[in-house]
């Protein structure tokens, strides 16, 4: 049955993930320990929204809601021009004092130490226009030596470290329309309909072409911030599924977003200048604030110093970061204007319901997220045993048609309706059918592959009892190579290289991973050691360097080490870009990690240069099943959710 959901219960619903988020952070900084205990943690929450002055009494209230409803017990919202100016004082109001800290002046000295900050903002959706009015006479401000003269309310904020009020909100101007975004709208409709390649191709609304282009547009207007003019690619967008390259520069920006962007904003920007008293403020005016992605375009730049009256030559600040908002609501002191809801009968029992519904949302989402480990684990057991057939005990697996429609089944029920509905007991109750099966169905091989385990286990005990011998036995003479920083010869330094290269095969061929990979990593930093290399031996080392490289990325694999693998063998590619073992090991490691597509991408490189290669035609085998069952379950969960 289709659900509905309003504004406010999908604000509960990104409120309860961030405070998820935020309680393991705590619990990991303060403890270690990355299990959340979210009842034990709700008291040290704090939520306080900043929102644009202009939001209506209902908002606040809708939003003060939410964080009920994932109960966090503290929250307020401030308005976000409050919070720029809060930080504006922390940071600057001492520069902005008066040298005359004492109570001796008069109110012209007042007057004439006032200072007026415009404070532009323009994010991707939405701009705020702020006109502050800064105090430099000497009540308030941070140091202990004026606190003498300041009022008991200020002497309290010093005390508490709350700014107190030397920077006032004159006024605010906020729309929730103009953005940067608009500049993205602009050029999107501009290349959909001038563009050679696009012009006589239907682009529909929320498309992947669509998308594609947005975003093209949207890299297109980042270049055009730093540079006069750029170019963009954007591929399969054009005739026939063709790339299509966007260029533009700063005078087609201005010809599109003029009246759209830049002209709305100037209107703001007077708009605020009214509200603050006139033009006349203007004339006291200390510094100009521009915060927000939007503002690092050099046409908005210009439309904020035209705004003003300013040239060319006018500085514009950029003190104010993206943080300050943040910062700034956490500088506020806790007022009635930030915390007050009128909260009557009808509305407790909104609130009781959005609680509710968020609490069981929540339990939800535990239960899809079990349901997503369990099918994690059936379908790495099922890739793991159709992989085991090639591998050292692989003749123990049974070759049954049986055993062969057993993993087959199960495969096709990880994509079936019957999986997609069931729930956490009847996945468990899968999960534990098919391990008892395939103990089943592979006792000889599980058995082997258990004794095996058990070896490597004891192996590696002894060997760390041996490596830790022979660290003490060199202790004792004095001769640590990890701390080696001889400048040896080359022939006596590539001695070392290939010795412990030698030592890391033999420990790989006796199944030593673990410190067959500590020896190749060993051989790699002595590499690092050479110096005055002549052409030759520089190829002579990267030669070695590029066997070490795809010898530990080996290593890191049989350790399942995949992330370790990976680095190793992109540092084999700088090495050597053309080198198939490199590019083939580095496509089983996307595999084993599921990233089917980027494995494909590897393949198709290797192909060029090996066409004839076996293991990577058999591994091209494997990616394109795997490839062809994600598709299949992608389309199936589409047309779930489209119909």
């Amino acid at each position: 049955m289709d659900t509905t959901y309003d504004t406010t219960a999908l604000l509960a619903m990104l409120l309860g993930r961030v405070k998820r988020n935020i309680l393991a952070t705590i619990q990991r900084r303060t403890t270690g320990n990355t299990n959340n205990s979210e009842d034990n943690n709700d008291d040290k929450l704090e939520f306080v929204f900043a929102v644009p002055p202009n939001y209506p009494q209902v908002t606040r209230q809708a939003v003060m809601d939410a964080a009920y409803a994932v109960k966090v017990n503290k929250s307020r919202v401030v308005d976000g021009a409050r919070c720029l100016a809060a930080v504006y004082q922390r940071k600057f109001y001492t520069a902005l004092e008066s040298n005359n800290n004492s109570n001796d002046h008069d109110d012209g000295d007042e007057q004439k130490n006032k200072k007026t900050v415009l404070v532009v903002e323009m994010g991707h959706s939405r701009s705020c226009v702020s006109i502050l009015q800064c105090d430099g006479g000497g009540g308030g401000g941070y140091t202990k030596e004026e606190s003498s003269s300041s009022s008991k309310e200020e002497e309290e904020a010093l005390q508490n470290d709350i700014p107190s009020n030397n920077v006032q909100v004159l006024s605010t101007v906020s729309s929730a329309t103009l953005g940067a975004v608009m500049i993205d709208i602009a050029l999107f409709h501009h290349f959909q309909s001038n563009h050679p390649s696009l012009s006589h191709t239907t682009i529909t609304p929320k498309s992947r072409p669509a998308q594609r282009l947005m975003e093209g547009c949207r890299k297109l207007k980042h270049i055009l911030s730093m540079l006069p003019e750029g170019n963009v690619t954007v591929e399969t967008i054009g005739k026939n599924d063709m790339d299509v390259s966007l260029s533009g520069n700063r005078e087609l920006l201005k010809q599109l977003c003029q009246e759209s962007v830049a002209n709305k904003l100037k209107s703001m920007i007077a708009a605020a200048v009214e509200k603050a008293g006139g033009i006349g403020v203007l004339g006291d005016i200390g510094s100009v604030e521009i915060t927000g992605g939007g503002t690092r375009i050099p046409m908005i730049q210009d439309a904020v110093r035209q705004a003003i009256g300013k040239g060319d030559d006018f500085v514009l600040s950029k003190s104010l970061d993206d943080t300050s908002l943040a910062f700034g609501a956490s500088l506020l002191p806790i007022d009635a204007s930030t915390t007050n809801v009128e909260v009557d009968a009808e509305h407790e029992e909104r609130r009781a319901q959005l609680l509710e519904d968020e609490m069981a949302m929540m339990e939800r989402d535990v239960q899809m997220v079990r349901k997503d480990e369990i099918r994690n684990q059936i379908e790495s057991h099922i890739l793991e045993l159709r992989s085991a057939r090639h591998s050292t005990h692989g003749s123990l697996l049974p070759s049954s048609d049986e055993f062969a429609s057993y993993l087959d089944d199960n495969d096709d029920w990880l994509f079936s309706d019957e999986c997609e509905n069931a729930t956490v007991e009847e996945m468990d109750e899968k999960w534990a059918q098919i391990q008892a099966k395939t103990q089943e169905f592979c006792a000889d091989y599980l058995a082997a592959t258990q004794a095996d385990a058990e070896r490597k286990e004891k192996e590696l005990e002894d060997e760390a009892k041996r490596a830790a011998a022979e660290q003490d036995a060199e202790a004792g003479e004095g001769e640590v190579e990890d701390h080696d920083t001889r400048r040896l010869p080359f022939k006596r330094r590539m001695e070392i290289v290939l010795k412990n290269k030698t030592e890391a095969n033999e420990l790989f061929s006796g199944r030593n991973y673990q410190h067959a990979a500590a020896r190749y990593a060993k051989a790699l930093s002595h590499c690092n050691k050479f110096f005055d290399m002549s052409p030759e031996q520089q190829n002579e080392v990267n030669e070695v360097k590029l066997s070490l490289y795809l010898n530990l990325a080996f290593a890191y694999i049989k350790l399942e080490k995949l992330d370790n693998a990976f680095l190793q063998c992109n540092e084999a590619l700088k090495c050597d870009a053309t080198s198939v073992k490199a590019l083939y090991r580095r496509a089983t490691v996307l595999y084993q990690k599921r990233k089917f597509d980027e494995a494909s991408k590897d393949l198709d490189e290797a192909e060029k240069l090996a066409p004839d290669d076996k293991a990577l035609k058999k591994l091209r085998v494997l990616v394109e099943k795997q490839m062809t069952k994600q598709r299949a379950k992608e389309k199936a969960m589409a047309k779930k959710m489209f119909g």
